[in-house]
């Protein structure tokens, strides 16, 4: 049984399972798409799991949500790999 409530995730999921396969099929666009739909849907995981594929796009934009919700721990663990980026955001964030 579906409910209303599931079915934003639910296509949320099934347009991330797309731009996947096609990202399997070397869509270099599918990669941007799917980058810029986790962003608009918060997902910091799907945006990690990109980030750690070594595309920067999607590092950029981890960092950028995770900035915007205050997630010190994802700027620690992004600044422990080398991302001098984060770490300058996570040293003004601990500056305040």
């Amino acid at each position: 049984m579906t409910t209303e409530s599931n079915q934003p995730y639910e296509s949320y999921q099934s347009d991330v399972a797309a731009l996947r396969e096609r990202i399997d099929r070397g869509d270099t666009d599918a990669a941007d798409e799917l980058i810029e739909l986790a962003a608009e849907q918060s997902d910091m995981g799907e945006l990690r799991r990109l980030s750690e594929t070594g595309n920067s796009t999607a590092t950029d934009q981890l960092i950028e949500l995770a900035t915007e919700q205050d997630d010190l721990t994802e700027l620690r663990r992004l600044a422990d790999q080398g991302n001098t980026t984060a770490a300058e955001v996570l040293a003004e964030l601990v500056d305040e």
